[in-house]
């Protein structure tokens, strides 16, 4: 019998202090098997032994070796100390070799792709004192919590017959309500059989890319855009097209003669710029979609949200060639965190895309759409919306007038009329130097997000030569909107200028 303190004892109890439920001693014992720690062969301590020297019962030492011993890790015999099983030493030295010289299983063309995105993703930090203006964020507060139980309560009691796989495109209850109330707010002509529910509007552009992008064909985006549309089309080994855009949104005669598959656009408010495309911009846009048999992407992201004037008619309700694909989400008006938005397709696209999502996800959540169906039937969706409209201005007169307050001389304003964000322009920081004021503003209290990743490249042409930041309202109190805006003006004042002939 292996007495407490010897060699394969501590290196096992060694490793097992920090764990001593049944599972992190039975995942350190499995992992010094298999980096060989504990070779082949090796007998371990008796289970009295272990147990004494973790300070743990013995039956939770039995029932990890019993666990090993069924996965093939240690060998028992009755009467007999468990030992490493034989044959396992040479696997674990080759796969600490492949391991240490890169040499692992390939990955497909797509992992290479999305690679660069992944080692850039940082997840966000969240710091209490922050007065963080992230954009895509709002107010928890804003939810219709009480409309939402309510609805949901409801939902919850009734009984189904039976529980199985749902309808890939959605259930029919809350297509029939987005019918009418598209129709209501946004002006779109369709039936419900051409909405599709996905889980948000990345999903629906990542549908759009699978279901009609091949490997290099041409894709127009606008330039700046949302990065993680233009990241779907490259993903996809598509060749991307960014286009500038000005102060109308993306022009079309910039487009390009050569043959290409599709143009994604938010013609409605440009993201991140905020330019409305005017009408004869849309028309000479879906004319040339007809001349090139390409197909639109209309991301009406946050088309609910325009203040002083009624929200701009869609592409598609002016599209008589059936060329248009309208993404909407339910993230602006509601949460992000429900995932929940939707397409709404051409006809000849809805079997192809609902198959594609059975094939993806088979389908969302039911009884969340079930929910939302019940609010816009009951005109509580509708409200909310209205109350959220009334909020979001109240915020974006705050944001508005403390910047004038407190940086009226440094800054220029882009995108206000609209939306849940605005474009600061800052006259006295240069572009090379955006990444670190932002830095340094956080150091000062307050979250503003960089303009340039929103470009297709470090080339791209910037409508001006300083830097730029997007500064979400939608999450933030009146009260800390002035307070935000004033912790930047003192980062400004602080922050060291660089030299004229200095990069950063």
């Amino acid at each position: 019998m292996a007495k407490t303190g010897s060699p394969v004892t501590k290196r096992i109890s060694s490793s097992a202090a920090e764990g001593k439920t049944s599972r992190g001693i039975y995942l350190l014992i499995r992992g010094q098997i298999l980096d060989g720690t504990l070779a082949a062969g090796a007998a371990l301590p008796s289970t009295r032994a272990l147990a004494e020297d973790l300070a743990v019962s013995r039956s939770t030492v039995t029932t990890v070796y019993e666990q090993l011993a069924a996965e093939g890790y240690l060998e028992t015999q009755l009467g007999k100390r468990a030992s490493v099983a034989t044959g396992l030493s040479k696997q674990a030295a080759t796969k600490a070799v492949a391991i240490r010289s890169g040499h692992l299983r390939e990955v497909s063309a797509y992992g290479k792709r999305i690679a660069p995105y992944a080692a850039a993703t940082v997840s966000p930090v969240a710091i209490e004192s922050l007065i963080d203006f992230q954009y895509g964020a709002l107010a928890a507060l804003d939810f219709p919590l009480l409309a939402w139980r309510r609805a949901y309560n409801r939902m919850l009691v009734q009984r189904q017959r039976w529980m199985a796989y749902d309808a890939p495109e959605g259930e029919r209850a809350l297509r029939n309500a987005l019918r009418g109330y598209l129709r209501r707010a946004r002006g779109l002509q369709c039936d419900a059989e051409q909405i599709i529910i996905v889980q948000g509007s990345q999903q629906a552009i990542d549908l759009c890319a699978r279901v009609l992008v091949d490997p290099k064909d041409r894709v127009v985006v606008e330039d700046p855009c949302y990065a993680m549309a233009r990241r779907v089309f490259e993903a996809a080994d598509a060749q991307v097209i960014a286009l500038p855009v000005d102060g109308m949104g993306l022009d079309p005669r910039k487009l390009p003669a050569k043959r290409c598959k599709l143009a994604y656009v938010t013609p409605s408010h440009q993201f991140p710029l905020g330019a409305v495309m005017p009408i004869q911009r849309r028309k000479d846009l879906l004319a040339w979609a007809v001349a090139q048999h390409a197909w639109v992407i209309e991301d009406d992201y946050d088309g609910e949200f325009r203040y002083g004037m009624r929200p701009v008619d869609t592409l598609q309700s002016i599209d008589d060639s059936a060329g248009v694909i309208y993404v909407g989400t339910f993230s602006k008006a509601l949460s992000p965190q429900l995932r929940m938005g939707y397409l709404v397709l051409p006809p000849d696209l809805v079997p192809l895309f609902r198959e594609a999502k059975r094939l993806i996800d088979r389908h969302g959540p039911r009884q969340e759409q079930l929910v939302l169906a019940s609010m816009i039937e009951d005109g509580s969706y509708e409200r909310h919306v209205r109350r959220c409209r009334r909020l979001n201005e109240q915020r974006r007169e705050a944001l508005l007038k403390a910047l004038e307050a407190h940086l009226h001389d440094a800054v220029d304003v882009d995108g206000a009329a609209s939306g849940l964000h605005v474009v600061v322009w800052c006259a006295p920081i240069p572009a090379t130097a955006e990444a670190a004021f932002a830095a340094h503003a956080q150091a000062h209290g307050v979250g503003i997000r960089p303009l340039s990743p929103l470009y297709a490249s470090a080339e791209s042409p910037r409508q001006r030569p300083c830097a730029g930041y997007v500064l979400g309202y939608a999450s933030i109190s009146v009260k800390d909107i002035a307070e935000g805006v004033r912790r930047l003006a003192l980062a400004l004042k602080s922050f060291p200028r660089p030299a004229a002939s200095s990069r950063i």
